[in-house]
């Protein structure tokens, strides 16, 4: 499939490397014979193809992101490809300064204020906002079938009745937003002490802002309080941010179980070190 894609693309290759800490799709690095490198992209299914196609459409001269290149929309054997320009930098780390922090804030906001458009019907993008508690439940129980392979009865009833108790607790729901839905420090870029974007748009929904800080709290933010303080500070000169402890237990929580299901259902082995993370989260709630 590789091969057809870089044909496709007519690419006239230096070096090519698989880019390491991309979940879903295929992403590539190419070097290419003029010196400039630039990104290839396969996604997982035709429908992800289709949500990063129009995410790009939505989000270009709004959001910091990677200029598309080409597109081919697949074949039989391939759902389509991204051939992507390079964002400078390195992926975001916890050791980046609070100013980083609050142009991650900034960018976040602006993606966040971005509404579901009135002129344009969207093929890939649902908007799930006017029924999200639902949304947010059928995520929920779609990935159970795959977590009770994996836990103990007992553990796996607790954390069904948590779902239960938690989501009753939820405040009203803030949107209709562009929600990222997987912002995490490896899809946003960093080039010294300034942001240069974010990647990744396969995932994508419109629907309420407070499922989209999870991540980005997990493996950023909950470092350093510095680095939290700054981030909101950035992120409320765009629009209010919602009061994050009271949601964050919550998303905390369901995106461990559902990160689970998602282990079991690529594969619990190539996924080892995914699972073990995310067992701990969720064990730690429970138990």
């Amino acid at each position: 499939m590789l091969n057809r894609v870089i044909q496709q693309f007519k690419l006239n290759l230096l070096s090519i490397q698989e880019v390491e800490d991309s979940h879903s799709s295929t992403v590539y690095k190419c070097n290419l014979l003029n010196g400039e490198n630039v990104f290839l992209k396969i996604p997982y299914t035709k429908l992800k193809c289709q949500r990063e196609l129009e995410a790009y459409e939505i989000l270009k001269g709004r959001v910091s992101i990677p200029n598309m290149l080409d597109y081919w929309s697949g074949d039989e054997e391939c759902p389509g490809a991204f051939l992507l320009s390079e964002l400078k930098g390195q992926p975001l780390t916890n050791k980046d300064l609070p100013t980083v922090a609050f142009q991650v804030g900034v960018l976040h906001a602006s993606m966040h204020q971005i509404q579901p458009p009135t002129t344009t019907q969207l093929i890939g993008i649902q908007d799930e906002f006017p029924d999200w508690s639902n949304f947010v439940e059928r995520q929920f129980y779609s990935f159970a079938k795959d977590v009770k392979e994996v836990l103990d009865e007992s553990i796996y009833r607790l954390a069904i009745e948590k779902f239960e108790h938690m989501k009753l607790q939820l405040p009203p729901s803030d949107g209709p937003s562009f929600i990222h839905m997987d912002f995490r420090p490896a899809n946003i870029i960093v080039d010294e002490d300034n942001m240069s974007g974010v990647i990744d748009f396969e995932s994508v929904r419109f629907g309420s802002t407070e499922i989209d800080f999870t991540k980005l709290y997990r493996d950023f933010l909950s470092f350093d309080f510095s680095l939290y303080q700054s981030y909101q500070e950035g992120y409320n000169t765009i629009r209010p941010l919602i009061d994050l402890e009271v949601v964050l237990p919550f998303y905390q929580f369901t995106d461990a179980f559902n990160s689970i299901g998602w282990c079991k259902r690529r594969g619990i082995e190539k996924n080892a070190s995914f699972l073990e993370e995310n067992l701990s989260i969720l064990k730690k709630v429970l138990l």
